[in-house]
């Protein structure tokens, strides 16, 4: 029987960095729908459910996913671990897909290579991001409900909860921990220099002169060399990668 596996995108208006940045168009379209229309060319996953917060101005990020023929929830703006379990538990998937909507140019081919990789292997969770080198922006992470559900009774920490996995990789074998069986999937060169993801205003133009350029259909890999080819790291190489995080765990040993 085929396993059931959901992509869930996270999506929100309310960035302290970039507010609405998933609402910001590029030629014509908005970078929600461009991350989300790349996604449809997934083949391995049977449903993509766009999870938003319950705020007021985040009814637009629901409208539309509704509006496009996608799944869409509504759930705690902070307490991100349970918006996840909340937007798939009626479901009962087998395998759940985490991306985040700030990542416009994010490579189908990649996330379904990573859902096979996790699924033929039986991980509990499979991630290109525990050794960061593909590009930032092409973060990828797939575990198994059961291990979501396992997270969401147990984690306590600000970061396990603002982040949604952190209490998996922190329990499972990559960590130390017996609880989950995890692997980073690899990339063949480190390109942890390369930023296409949107957080700040810099990102947003290099974004936009992207698209621009190449459009988006391109692999991550036509991105990436074009990026490297035409020096355009410069743009916005100086922003740290994963701001959020790092903040969160600032929390955890404060509180």
């Amino acid at each position: 029987m085929e396993l059931k596996t959901i992509i869930v995108t996270q999506a929100r208006i309310g960035s302290t960095r970039l507010p609405g940045k998933v609402l910001k168009e590029v030629n014509g379209k908005t970078l929600l729908q461009i991350h989300l229309e790349r996604l449809k060319k997934c083949t391995k996953a049977n449903k993509i459910c766009v999870a938003t917060t319950v705020n007021k101005e985040d009814a637009v990020i629901y409208n539309n996913a509704k509006k496009w023929g996608l799944g869409a929830f509504r759930g705690s703006e902070l307490n991100v671990l349970d918006r996840f379990y909340q937007a798939v538990k009626n479901d009962k998937p087998d395998w759940i897909v985490r991306v985040t909507s700030d990542c416009p140019l994010l490579d189908p081919i990649l996330v379904d290579d990573i859902i096979t990789y996790a699924q033929n292997h039986d991980y509990d969770y499979v991630s290109n991001g525990l050794i960061e080198h593909f590009p930032d922006g092409q973060d990828v992470e797939v575990f198994k409900f059961s291990a979501l559900e396992l997270a969401w009774k147990n984690a306590k920490l600000v970061s396990e909860l603002e982040h949604v996995t952190p209490y998996i990789i922190n329990n499972s074998d990559v960590r130390g921990g017996h609880l989950f069986k995890g692997k980073n999937y690899p990339c063949e060169k480190d390109y942890s220099n390369i930023r296409m993801t949107v957080d700040e205003s810099e990102d947003f133009e290099l974004m936009e002169f992207l698209i621009q350029k190449l459009g988006t259909e391109k692999t991550w890999q036509d991105y990436t060399t074009y990026m490297i080819e035409n020096d355009l790291t410069k743009i916005n190489g100086q922003i740290i990668r994963n701001e959020g995080l790092l903040k969160s765990l600032k929390k955890d040993t404060n509180g």
